[in-house]
């Protein structure tokens, strides 16, 4: 019966622009840019997915790049909200602090998986789109954990790490993991997104990292 009614509804027209919840089109735009590119995107594949009218999207955003703007807004906001208060100020240990904001960010990760998904696509061609994520979201996301880092490094609590190959270690590296998750599975059947295996996951990592570059005065 339930089967049924879900077929009338598919035949019946299609949802309108009024109708349709403008996070549930800019979330299956995110996702389809992070899987395919935004070259491999059309406007009609999108209202077609989502089982929209064939001018929705455009009624509500205008072309493509429209779209991909305000999709990468709504991906990206959250992640640049979450790293700007992403300190805990009853810490006063600052490699505690390093280590929070490590298992924070791939604890966000694996919630966000397109997110890297889409880098690992924009990140090979030196677009327009490129510096319009970095400038706006990843470089001021980043940017208190690069004092951080200096910090640290001035202290000698660490070794020096520039921002870079630490990005590349945690979102590149630590991070992947829940966008590569056919992979993942074949190394391990067990499902890396639940949310235990992903506590765990971002303990190690951020213990790694942080131990793996703390310097011992008597070492």
């Amino acid at each position: 019966m339930a089967s049924t009614q879900a077929s009338q509804r598919r035949r019946g027209r299609p949802k309108t622009a009024d109708s349709t919840p403008l996070d549930d089109i800019l979330e299956a735009g995110l996702a389809a840019f992070a899987t395919y590119g935004y070259e491999g995107v059309s406007l009609r594949m999108l209202n077609r997915e989502l089982g929209v009218s064939h001018n929705l999207i455009y009624q509500r955003f205008g072309g493509k790049d429209d779209l991909w703007r305000a999709a990468i807004d709504f991906g990206f906001g959250p992640l640049l909200r979450i790293m700007q208060g992403i300190f805990d100020p009853t810490l006063t240990e600052p490699l505690e602090q390093f280590r929070l904001a490590i298992r924070r960010y791939v604890v966000f990760s694996a919630d966000h998986p397109q997110l890297v998904a889409l880098m690992n696509i924009e990140a090979r061609q030196d677009t327009d789109r490129l510096s319009y994520i970095y400038d706006t979201y990843i470089e001021p996301a980043l940017s208190g954990v690069g004092r951080l880092l200096l910090y640290l490094a001035e202290q000698r609590a660490i070794r020096p790490i520039s921002l870079r190959e630490f990005h590349f270690l945690v979102s590149h590296g630590a991070a992947t993991l829940y966008s590569l998750v056919p992979l993942a599975i074949l190394f391990d059947p067990a499902p890396p997104g639940d949310p235990a295996a992903v506590e765990e996951h971002a303990r190690l990592v951020s213990d790694v990292i942080v131990e793996g570059l703390r310097l011992h005065p008597n070492g």
